[in-house]
């Protein structure tokens, strides 16, 4: 038997690779479908099965082209309905796989569909549970995705997540191992541990929702309590996972055509497209398409992306280092962006020296800002999550986090320099280019973010800012 995590840091997303005596499962694919394909034809191996945990929002799943490709059955859990043809388990039904069996069992709350997979090894011992979201470590699925389809109440399906918790996981033995769909840094959770991969018995210890004297008034209270508004890219994803998709080589072959810097310019201008600038902040910085927006691909490019572009439908020019161009496009149809119009060629400097028009990010060090701040202590907006805000943030700051940076709008100065940061530097520049887009010029990005200002005396404090989100 192997078992390979298949981990995507971007995403925080965990895929699996399972194989028994020459059959395979696969469990929640990502959207290019390669890397399971080249596994399983270099062990001379036959996918049979492609295994979701439910309709996932944060990312498009491989499943259909997988299916495709391979002829494995795919196979969700009770309650689920895609507009294709798949096995819908029922609550406990197994699947042999080579000498190995998988034994589907249902449990909602994150979703109504919600399955966690139960793998047993050749010897019928209960050896690993693939959780999906219902069980992530240290946290679990937030409740609130699935309100809509269900019309259910995130504290409704928070009860079902107990129920689920405590008759179908917490029984298993203390030495399963438990295989996540996410690690920390997705949004499909609050508070996930770093590690990707542990055993239920730890978790039992370690795992707030898994404390064996917590009531399920004291469970829905902890899981519902500050959850923030999901992603506007989510049920666009959900939608995609459960009606279908196009093909990866078709958004492939559509997106990979260079345009000179005029071509580029005028394809921008009858098409409405957004400019997307996916090289590393510093070069943004320092010199841009005017009111392109950037969001770098060595940071969390493809939720950043979902979250800040939120239409699926939206064309998208691309501005990347060269040699990127494949990887930028990839990357952003695993979110469900497929309208990638093409990329300008031989990159940025190409529009340099066609002597078009470019703008900067203007930027100070957290030593300059120190010397201004000693007179003025009222134009610091802090773009940070709101938790990294309140744990700890420059005295008298605005808190504008990123996420919601459209419903803080008119907290921005018209008419005075303000000074933007993040914790070291990828979202404030994120941030200055969606406020220059938008007209908003008098900014400046204090380079380093919150790590280089706790290397000065700037004072800190982690009171909460009754003003931060006051419109100037």
């Amino acid at each position: 038997m192997k078992i390979e995590q298949i981990y995507t840091g971007c995403l925080a997303q965990g895929a699996y690779y399972i194989e028994s005596n020459g059959e395979v499962a696969i469990i929640d694919p990502l959207r290019e479908v390669d890397p399971y394909l080249k596994r399983a034809q270099a062990n001379n191996a036959t996918i049979r099965y492609i295994f979701e945990t439910h309709f996932h929002a944060d990312f498009v799943s491989g499943h259909i082209t997988l299916a495709k490709e391979t002829g494995a059955s795919i196979v969700f859990g009770p309650n689920a309905n895609p507009s294709f043809d798949v096995i819908i388990a029922k609550d406990n039904q197994v699947f042999k796989v080579g000498k190995i069996t998988i034994i589907a069992l249902h449990t909602p709350g994150h979703t109504m569909e919600s399955t966690t997979y139960l793998l047993r090894d050749e010897n019928g011992k209960d050896h690993a549970i693939f959780s999906g979201d219902t069980l992530f470590l240290g946290d679990v699925g937030r409740p609130d995705l699935a309100q809509k389809a269900t019309h259910m109440t995130q504290e409704d399906l928070a009860g079902t997540l107990y129920d689920s918790l405590r008759n179908k996981i917490m029984p298993l033995a203390d030495d399963v191992i438990v295989y996540p769909a996410h690690g920390a840094g997705s949004a499909c959770g609050k508070n996930m541990m770093k590690e990707t991969v542990d055993t239920l018995g730890n978790q039992k210890q370690v795992n707030y929702a898994l404390r064996s004297d917590m009531t399920k008034e004291e469970f829905i209270k902890e899981v519902t309590d500050g959850l923030l508004p999901p992603p506007l890219y989510f049920p666009l994803n959900v939608r995609l996972n459960k009606e279908g998709y196009e093909d990866i080589d078709s958004v492939l072959e559509r997106g990979i055509r260079p345009f000179t810097p005029e071509e580029f310019e005028n394809l921008a201008n009858e098409t409405g497209a957004i400019i997307l600038d996916v090289r590393h902040q510093n070069d943004f910085s320092n010199g841009h398409i005017p009111r392109s927006i950037f969001i770098g691909l060595d940071g969390t490019f493809a939720p950043w992306a979902g979250t800040l572009i939120a239409d699926v439908k939206q064309p998208i020019l691309l501005v990347t280092p060269i040699g990127r161009e494949e990887e930028t496009i990839i990357r952003l149809s695993r979110v469900g962006f497929d309208n990638t119009l093409g990329y300008l060629d031989k990159g940025f400097e190409t529009w340099k020296k066609a002597g078009k028009e470019y703008d900067i990010v203007d930027s100070i060090s957290a030593v300059a800002l120190e010397k201004i701040l000693n007179t003025d202590t009222s134009s610091v907006f802090d773009v940070r999550k709101s938790n990294e805000y309140n744990a700890e943030h420059i005295d008298n700051a605005f808190n504008t986090p990123l996420d919601f940076i459209n419903d803080h709008m008119q907290a921005f100065p018209k008419d005075k320099t303000f000074y933007v940061h993040c914790a070291g530097g990828y979202r404030s520049v994120i941030a200055a280019s969606i406020l220059k887009s938008r007209g908003i010029h008098n900014l400046i990005d204090v380079k380093g973010g919150f790590a280089g200002v706790k290397e000065t005396d700037i004072k800190t404090t982690d009171f909460t800012c009754p003003t931060s989100q006051k419109s100037m």
